[in-house]
């Protein structure tokens, strides 16, 4: 037989080999200047392109309904156009942002986006809940107030932890910002799955069959899914990365798995929800016009 079910070569299985080689060629990869200037200008054209859909978004609804000031819908679309310009631009002068010295302050460029994206999704979550609990002639005026508590709190938390990261000469400080963040991220999927699955059953049972009743219904249980699945997997990414140094994210010499982590938790979740919420408010408007549609 020329080959058996064992290979005699480094001592390997040949399903051993094949992987030792897989993570060679990885790595050979990630070391190569030009994949990773490709890859960081990539993650820079596709945060560009889908800020200057949000952009465009938010011009368009302030042509259509100019007599409002900021509403959720307004202040979501712009939070975006904010948060993917912002990583465009750290991904597009990514040589500098990863030279940045000294190294705590490169986290809180990188680290600033994914806060602010947190922000921008759970507004998603308060809307909704302010609808439930109206829906049901529930007390919502406590909702808003909450959320801007909830997020200062999270902001103050981690400033603490970059001045921590500052001081401190050892890693506790960024595994401590890493798992902050990924334990954020899973209560912003828990709030995803718990108003975003309250809002579809109570429109399933909603008693008059139209189309607007199944496109909204469509539009939660997406933008549920969509934004429950990306935190999710920023938890786990974001958990993982904490203890295992060989999955650091937003290090020079990662670019594959930068480009697959922002893929999934950033650009893709966030051109899918500004493609599904694309629907523009009525031109003319009732006083219960509720911004996102």
């Amino acid at each position: 037989m020329a080959f058996g079910l064992r290979t005699k070569t480094f001592g390997f299985t040949e399903g051993e080999a094949e992987f030792v080689s897989a993570l060679l060629w990885w790595n050979k990869i990630d070391a190569t200047d030009q994949w990773q200037r490709g890859t960081y200008y990539a993650l820079c054209v596709a945060y560009s392109f889908v800020s200057f859909i949000a952009l465009v978004q938010l011009v368009r609804i302030q042509m259509r309904v100019p007599e409002y000031g900021w509403t959720t819908q307004k202040v979501f679309h712009l939070m975006n156009f904010v948060v993917n310009g912002l990583r465009a631009v750290l991904f597009g002068l990514y040589k500098n942002v990863f030279a940045i010295k000294p190294k705590a302050l490169e986290l809180v460029l990188m680290e600033l986006p994914g806060l602010l994206f947190f922000s921008t999704y759970t507004l998603l979550v308060l809307f909704w809940a302010e609808i439930y609990h109206q829906a049901r002639s529930e007390p919502a005026h406590k909702l808003r107030p909450a959320y801007f508590i909830i997020n200062g709190f999270i902001y103050m938390i981690q400033i603490c932890l970059w001045i921590y990261m500052s001081a401190s000469k050892n890693a506790t400080g960024l595994e401590a910002a890493e798992l902050f963040l990924s334990v954020i991220s899973f209560f912003a999927s828990l709030g995803f799955l718990l108003y975003g699955g309250r809002l579809f059953f109570l429109l399933r049972r909603f008693p008059i069959e139209s189309r607007g009743r199944q496109k909204k219904l469509y539009e939660v249980g997406s933008v549920t899914s969509i934004c429950c699945t990306c935190f999710l997997i920023r938890c786990a990414m974001l958990a993982v990365s904490a203890f295992d140094k060989n999955t650091d994210l937003d290090v020079l010499d990662r670019p594959i798995l930068n480009l697959v982590y922002y893929l999934m938790v950033e650009i893709a979740p966030s051109a899918l929800v500004l493609f599904i919420l694309r629907k523009l408010p009525p031109r003319r408007v009732s006083d219960q016009y509720h911004p996102i549609r």
